[in-house]
């Protein structure tokens, strides 16, 4: 959970805590377990102490039907949304009653100077009803449902004012490695061009330190992140998982390529928790002959006194889509 404030084009971090989700609470990237998240997600709230009451939350793109089309330019907000629920019926494999639909317009269209490109997302309500009930479980109101890939790229524009040039005239690869999947997000010039889903993540480190040293999933996850484990635990479980994250990083890579008219990178970004692994940037520059770097969006922010900046930088890598969320109280 992070809250976040903005005086001009500055932001500053208020509040964040991390709560760990209970083993299965969560699988394939839906909610299992509205209870069990409800009650975490009150935890996270109590020990942030923020008293915003309005939230905001994704789900995740793999749930979420995007579509970019073009309509005439200048229509009317009512006549776009008229002409939007016509078009969505091609390209939406439920019936209409059964999804929430939402569309943006993007911008002119690079083809045609009369249109503009629309972008239209669908997601079934019963994945969305589940977000919602999980919120309100916890006396929060869910002012803003997301995707997660959205959030993710609005993060992204933060780092990418710090780059040469802005991030224009770069291709980046934003790889979020969560505790299940990774999340493959591909960024030219700062415009997400290709998201992909691949089944990895860091649950597979924790239930091998479960499995060879006898610990719960809780306590394996604890000791994942916090130290203390025997000495051979770099060597015969830590070293051959950050080699099958280099694996999993040129595959996830190779599907871009044979999938897009892309045949390089300029940069990879490494996300989520299991970015924290201390050296697993080198690993992979050296491994995939990219250069790679660990996301913080906060760099260029300010922090309340309440904030601890070594804790904050800890977990930096795992808010990405936090932050994203978060910029959305500015909209």
């Amino acid at each position: 959970m992070l809250e976040l404030s903005k005086s001009g084009g500055h932001y500053r971090v208020e509040r964040y805590a991390v709560e760990p989700l209970p083993q299965n609470a969560v699988v394939e990237n839906a909610i299992t377990d509205v209870e069990q998240v409800g009650r975490a997600v009150d935890r996270v709230v109590k020990r942030s102490g923020t008293k915003s009451r309005n939230a905001a939350v994704a789900v995740s793109s793999s749930h979420v039907i995007t579509k970019t089309i073009t309509m005439p330019a200048g229509m009317r907000e009512q006549e776009l949304e008229q002409q939007i629920e016509m078009e969505a019926d091609h390209y939406i494999p439920y019936p209409l009653e059964e999804v929430n639909l939402d569309f943006e317009v993007i911008g002119p269209s690079e083809t045609n100077a009369n249109e503009d490109d629309v972008i239209i997302a669908a997601c079934r309500k019963e994945i969305v009803d589940d977000y919602i009930a999980v919120i309100e479980r916890s006396s929060m109101t869910p002012t803003v449902i997301d995707v997660d890939a959205f959030a993710m790229e609005a993060a992204y524009s933060l780092i990418a004012r710090q780059m040469p040039g802005g991030g224009m005239e770069k291709t980046v690869a934003i790889l979020d490695v969560g505790s299940t999947t990774t999340h493959m997000n591909v960024m030219h010039n700062n415009r997400s061009v290709y998201t992909r889903d691949h089944a990895f993540g860091g649950r597979q480190l924790t239930e091998e330190i479960q499995r060879r040293y006898g610990l719960s999933y809780e306590e394996a996850g604890l000791a994942k992140k916090v130290g203390g484990l025997p000495d051979n635990y770099q060597s015969d479980i830590l070293q051959p998982f950050m080699e099958a994250m280099c694996q999993e990083t040129m595959r996830a890579l190779q599907f871009f390529y044979s999938s897009t008219p892309f045949n390089s990178v300029d940069q990879i970004m490494l996300a989520g928790g299991c970015a924290q692994i201390p050296g697993i940037d080198e690993l992979i520059a050296n491994r995939v002959s990219v250069p790679t770097s660990i996301s913080n969006p906060f760099a260029s922010m300010s922090l309340a006194p309440r904030i601890k900046p070594q804790q904050l930088s800890g977990d930096a890598s795992s808010l990405m889509v936090a932050c994203g969320l978060a910029m959305r109280s500015f909209d």
